[in-house]
């Protein structure tokens, strides 16, 4: 009789990892088997409260029911046809994420850096056919410190190195300026300017959020000087800030709208560009596309993440939570932390670096059963689902003040 496989440990899976798997990542020394809500089990059977929700993708939580029974009823019907053919889901889920985002048109993709490169071509197709750049000169105006994604061209206008060492040559028509500075920004843009290209919220630089008025000054820039304002809006939108758009706390209405991450639902990848009609006209047949793009059980999902915001609950619970969590980090200054910027329930939290790296810093709030992720030096970054309880959000509270020693 063959003796039952011996059930592979946390330390067994991480050394597994070792000789198959590019390093291209540092993860926390965590293997997670099951989750739900905003809580992630080992298969050890520890459990740890998720305080990071996959850098937004999961806002709903770990399997919210409502997002599980879509996927589940769609994967019994259909779930690929390609775009060379219609399917029943598609059409739904585009008027609905127009409708929610003020918006004209869908183009569905699948990830944030796909839906980004979409929204370069795109720019770059009208600069040519609508506002009359000549052949070949469009540029795009990118803030510094940004995070777009990783493709080859996305990094041509990173300013992390990290990210762009050893990937070159690197992509041309590309223009990088200071966040939050609207002078800089007035100089750099030109009559070759097809769009500029920005986060209300920069997330990887340690959630760093402009002054007030910065954003209604792009807006009001870009429509003056005839150029597409682009919000990627990846990781902010969808409920993240206490608004559906992160735009919204400036009333700001952009061209072209980029979203992910939370729009999969945590299920699977799903990610768009929402934007003016006249926009997104400048696709023919052709001239791009996606064979998963639009995805009958994307299309589900999507559409499901989309009927949670509809009610307004998941922003409304951002906006109430993220108040507690800015009186909590506020009692930590002093002690630890050295400051902080939030909006919502998504925070950088800049710790003294006498105590300890961002890492450092994760791997002590992992020990006390709290999830995070370092970015930058001394800094952490807090990004709860928004189904996270005030009781929750205390306890992570209250398990970073342990680890700072306040």
């Amino acid at each position: 009789m063959t003796a039952p496989a011996r059930t592979r440990t946390s330390t067994d899976l991480i050394r597994a990892e070792e000789p198959v798997l590019a390093h291209n990542y540092h993860p926390l020394p965590v293997v997670v088997a099951r989750a739900e809500g905003t809580w992630v089990e080992d298969v050890e059977g520890r459990r740890y409260l998720d305080m990071l929700a996959g850098y937004s993708a999961l806002n709903f939580g770990h399997r919210h029911p409502a997002l599980v029974e879509a996927a589940h009823r769609q994967l019994d019907r259909l779930t690929l046809t390609s775009r060379a053919f219609h399917n029943d889901r598609l059409a739904e889920f585009a008027e609905r994420l127009a409708a929610l985002t003020g918006l004209d048109m869908v183009l569905p993709m699948n990830t944030g850096a796909e839906a980004v490169e979409s929204a370069i071509k795109v720019a770059r197709k009208w600069a040519y056919e609508v506002k009359g750049v000549p052949a070949d000169r469009a540029t795009i105006v990118v803030a510094a410190e940004n995070f777009h994604g990783r493709t080859t061209t996305i990094v041509s206008f990173s300013t992390d190195e990290t990210a762009r060492a050893g990937f070159g040559p690197f992509t041309p028509g590309f223009r990088i300026v200071p966040y939050n500075d609207l002078a800089a920004l007035e100089a750099a843009v030109d009559e070759t300017t097809a769009a500029v290209l920005i986060e209300p919220i920069q997330g990887e630089a340690g959630v760093v959020i402009p002054d007030d008025g910065y954003l209604a000054g792009v807006r009001e820039l870009t429509r003056r000087r005839g150029c597409l304002l682009i919000a990627d809006e990846i990781q902010s939108g969808l409920g993240r800030t206490g608004r559906t758009l992160a735009v919204e706390h400036e009333e700001v209405v952009p061209d072209v709208l980029l979203l992910g991450k939370a729009l999969g639902g945590g299920i699977v990848p799903v990610s768009a560009v929402v934007a003016r009609r006249d926009v997104l006209a400048v696709l023919q047949p052709g001239s791009h596309g996606s064979t998963f793009g639009g995805n009958p059980l994307a299309a589900a999902v999507g559409t499901a993440v989309v009927s949670l915001l509809e009610t307004g609950e998941f922003q409304e619970r951002a906006a109430t939570l993220g108040g507690v969590l800015r009186d909590g980090l506020t009692g930590l200054v002093g002690r630890g932390v050295v400051g902080f910027r939030a909006r919502g329930l998504w925070a950088g939290v800049d710790v003294d670096p006498a105590i300890g790296s961002g890492r450092e810093i994760g791997e002590r709030l992992l020990a006390e059963g709290v999830l995070v992720k370092d970015t930058h030096g001394s800094t952490i970054r807090l990004a709860p689902p928004l189904t996270i309880t005030e009781e929750e959000l205390g306890m992570a509270l209250g398990a970073l003040g342990r680890v700072l020693g306040g």
